[in-house]
């Protein structure tokens, strides 16, 4: 039996450059995919680019929007669905909370250069 030392866990790196879509983001976050659009909504995650995917069918063409998401994306939304969990915060909650803490970290690196 492995001991906690030598267990491996099974994961992958992951780029922050990379593009996801909205089942990418659903997917990896464990949540259904209406919640990600909810969170677009809200102003929680920003969209990157949008894709018109036109598809000819025998009797019309069909349109359909794919959305993209850098893969900064990826940790700002788990931290949202954290914070949703945790806190019991509204989606306007988790939007200014997310806000307030970026707005922190810009100030802590601000000070920690104006120190150096």
């Amino acid at each position: 039996m492995p001991t906690p030392e030598n267990h491996a866990l099974p994961g992958a790196i992951f780029e922050e450059s990379a593009v996801l879509t909205v089942q990418d983001l659903s997917r990896m976050c464990a949540v259904d995919e209406r919640h990600i659009v909810e969170f677009v909504e809200e102003g929680v995650l920003e969209i990157i680019e949008v894709n018109t995917i036109v598809e000819a069918d025998t009797t019309a063409h069909v349109s359909t929007t794919e959305w993209h998401f850098s893969g900064a994306s990826l940790p700002r939304a788990r931290l949202a669905l954290r914070l949703e969990r945790d806190l019991e915060l509204n989606l306007a909650g988790v939007a200014l909370a997310l806000t307030l803490l970026e707005e922190l970290d810009h100030l802590r690196r601000e000070l920690r250069a104006r120190r150096q």
